[in-house]
């Protein structure tokens, strides 16, 4: 049986300004890459909304019909950035993928398979948006300032010399 795929579009309302790509651009290119891929579009879900914190309706609105779905389901987006940017959704993706409920995320922009590499590559842009500009805000927040790495640390110094 062929995958079925749910279609999520999204832009934050944030800052209009700094878009990477508008609702009507993503699903242009989104059409043209299914049709493309011979890729079967399911269902389309459309949001005008910031992914930084949990609680989209409608992300969240897909995340229940892929629970509910008797079949394995794909989703089509432009890029991983566009599905999650916390933790949270981040998770529940993975786990989707984890129990079978999520057979592909496929992307234009970016390349998946649902392997340990690939969780990885899905994971990566949540720990390069969320997890280390945290990190560094703790360091900053501790006193520890830019001099206090690793590589300017005085062990480091002496066994240079």
């Amino acid at each position: 049986m062929k995958t079925k795929y749910f279609l999520y579009a999204r832009k934050s309302t944030e800052d209009e300004e700094r878009q990477v790509m508008s609702i009507e651009a993503q699903l242009a290119e989104l059409a043209d890459f299914a049709k493309r891929e011979n890729i079967e579009i399911a269902e389309r879900f459309i949001e005008s909304k910031s992914a930084k914190k949990p609680g989209r309706e409608i992300f969240n609105e897909m995340i229940q019909k892929i629970y509910a779905s008797k079949e394995p389901v794909g989703i089509l987006a432009w890029h991983p950035d566009r599905l999650a940017r916390n933790s949270v959704d981040g998770g529940q993706v993975i786990y989707l993928i984890d129990i079978g409920k999520i057979a592909s995320l496929r992307f234009p922009t970016f390349w998946f398979e649902p392997t340990p590499q690939g969780l990885l590559c899905f994971k990566s842009p949540l720990v390069s948006q969320n997890i280390i500009p945290t990190i560094c805000r703790k360091m900053l927040s501790a006193g520890l300032g830019k001099n206090s790495g690793v590589a300017n640390g005085p062990a480091l110094r002496r066994s240079a010399m």
